[in-house]
């Protein structure tokens, strides 16, 4: 066996999750309520992608910390990070660093805000992309920052505060790179020692735990911030943005990398953790209240020779849908010290793309069916398709794929997004609506659930209104483009009964995620506000306030500083202890 390929196994065992040979994690536990079966698909011909014709834009260093902790109310400096070689001008304040740790205060309103709005809007993304004079090179390598929007009686209150990782405090102590991050790996002095990063990346001890990507609440109130690293998830106070400790999971399940956004109800939360040994993947299900995940079931990849990633996943009332797309995770690439240009993973188009369906209640594979070639981070929703006596006979599920094209990930590259302001190189993206039959058909089919020329070619970053997760659904809400651009610039409603969007769009801004709140008692699913953090154009930032049936703008509370981009969102409402 070559040297190379024992690596890839000893990083295959490290990161994977084991379900018939399960592993204890240990830690303390934070407690519930504090906030200190596999079927094979048949073969046959190979599935065809059916390409989107070409359309028309349409108009629709240092020792010293980087980090200076300061005191609420004082108004943050930003940094503009520098490039190895250079410092950058001219950028936008959204890939710009914000080198205050925290700030708190009032913020000042234009519009005016529904009173009926009251609870707390959460944004999780990376802000902080530099230590000293090092510049980081991927948007996905920023150590998280927790933004807040606290609304109350038409009022607004604003704040931000470092995630305190083990990742983000040991950088902040040593002046450099301490854990291996998206592109980042920590810079061995030796030979010697990076030997020794090997063995602690075997070990999943040098993986980040930086939580820079989601922010889910949970049905008994706390609230977690995640990566894709299960050691990455961590407790959060949304009223202070106190960092309380780690979720530690109290069962036996192991593994190292999980999906990056779990689907969480008030009952339950719901995740797929990759086997990268016995390629496949386990489904797990956690009661609220608990901390304890258990096995479901297990799917079986049909390709190879790893995993398809799996950011995030869809499901239904009965189902859970598994994706297996042809962007694989890597070992060889885990191992280099330096990025390839899909990072952590391979493109195997040979490997064919495959969606699988998984009864809850069961654990039992109920269908596996080969789909054209796909590329997506999120999935939107999905939902189950009735014949006239209430059977059901297929699943639909929505994306955001990028017509199975992965440059989307080297796009996301600091240096591009900095130096390609206002030119046309986003990459073409859609809804992709996967159609997967329950009646053992081989094959499923793949097609945009409406013109790509609605939203601009541009789509991700998305929500719905939360009451409809897992059931037929008409709107949703995410990220779009007016062209020429080289990231997402405007906000979408989608609606994909009409087949039509609604955009919001303001010159050289870079709006973030629009988040769903329904409006309590509301009865129409689009009755209620989408919420986005919008860096401008000007430097400034505030929370931009939506009305979702019109998606004309309501208010918005501005921040007294510009603020980074970010990721995602979640929503805590205020509860009657909370008044």
């Amino acid at each position: 066996m070559s040297p190379t390929m024992a690596s890839s196994l000893c990083v295959f065992a490290a990161m994977s999750g084991a379900t018939g040979r399960p592993s204890s994690t240990g830690g303390s536990v934070v407690p519930p309520g504090r906030l200190s079966s596999t079927a094979q698909g048949t073969k046959g011909k190979r599935a065809v992608v059916q390409p989107l014709a070409a359309s028309v834009v349409t108009d629709t260093p240092t020792p010293t910390p980087a980090i200076a902790p300061a005191a609420p109310p004082a108004r943050p400096v930003v940094d503009a990070p520098r490039r190895r070689g250079g410092r950058g001008t001219g950028e936008h304040a959204a890939w710009k660093s914000v080198r205050q740790e925290r700030w708190e205060g009032a913020l000042e309103l234009e519009g005016e805000l529904p009173l009926w709005l009251d609870g707390t809007y959460l944004r999780n993304g990376p802000g902080l992309w530099n230590l000293g004079d090092y510049g980081f090179r991927h948007l996905f390598d920023g150590y998280a920052t927790l933004v807040r929007v606290s609304f109350r009686n038409g009022h607004a209150v604003g704040a931000h505060r470092q995630i305190e990782s083990e990742a983000y405090k040991a950088a902040r102590a040593n002046g450099k790179v301490c854990y291996r991050e998206f592109s980042e790996v920590p810079k061995a002095d030796s030979f010697l020692s990076h030997v020794g990063q090997l063995a602690t990346l075997f070990s999943g001890s040098s993986l980040t735990d930086n939580s820079n990507t989601g922010v889910v609440r949970l049905g008994d109130g706390r609230v977690l911030c995640l990566t894709e690293t299960i050691k990455g998830s961590i407790v959060v106070d949304p009223d202070t943005l106190d960092t309380l400790g780690k979720f530690e999971y109290t069962d036996k399940l192991g593994g190292l990398i999980h999906s990056a956004h779990p689907i969480v109800t008030d009952t339950e939360f719901w995740t797929l953790i990759p086997d990268l040994i016995r390629p496949g993947y386990s489904v797990v299900r956690m009661d609220a209240g608990t901390n304890e995940r258990r096995f479901v079931g297990r799917v079986d990849c049909r390709g190879g020779p790893a995993p398809g990633w799996v950011h995030s996943f869809p499901i239904t009332d009965h189902y859970v849908v598994v994706p297996e797309m042809p962007l694989r995770y890597c070992a060889r690439n885990l191992l280099r010290a330096e990025p390839t240009p899909l990072y952590k993973f391979e493109w195997h188009l040979e490997s064919g793309s495959y969606m699988h369906v998984m009864c809850k209640a069961s654990g039992r594979v109920v269908a596996s069916v080969e789909v054209p070639p796909f590329v997506t981070f999120h999935f939107i929703n999905a939902y189950e398709e009735k014949d006239e006596e209430g059977r059901v006979t297929a699943i639909v599920a929505d994306c955001c794929e990028h017509n199975a094209n992965t440059t989307i990930l080297d796009k996301l590259r600091l240096q591009n997004l900095r130096s390609s302001t206002g030119q046309d190189v986003l990459p073409d993206a859609r809804v992709g609506r996967f159609r997967i039959p329950l009646d053992g058909s081989p094959f499923g089919e793949l097609e945009s659930a409406l013109d790509p020329d609605q939203h601009g070619r541009g789509m991700d970053m998305c929500s719905i209104n939360p009451a409809h997760v897992g059931k037929k659904y008409r709107y949703a809400y995410a990220c779009g483009a007016q062209r020429p651009c080289n990231f997402p610039n405007t906000l979408t409603k989608i609606d994909l009964v009409e087949k039509t969007a609604k955009n919001w769009y303001e010159e050289g801004a870079v709006p973030s995620e629009p988040f769903f709140v329904p409006r309590p008692g509301a009865v129409e699913e689009d009755d209620g506000v989408a919420i986005s953090m919008v860096s401008a154009k000007d430097g400034s930032a505030y929370a931009l306030v939506l009305d979702a049936k019109t998606f004309q703008e309501i208010a918005r509370a501005k921040f007294p500083y510009a603020m980074p981009y970010g990721l995602h969102c979640c929503w805590v409402p205020r509860t009657t202890s909370d008044a």
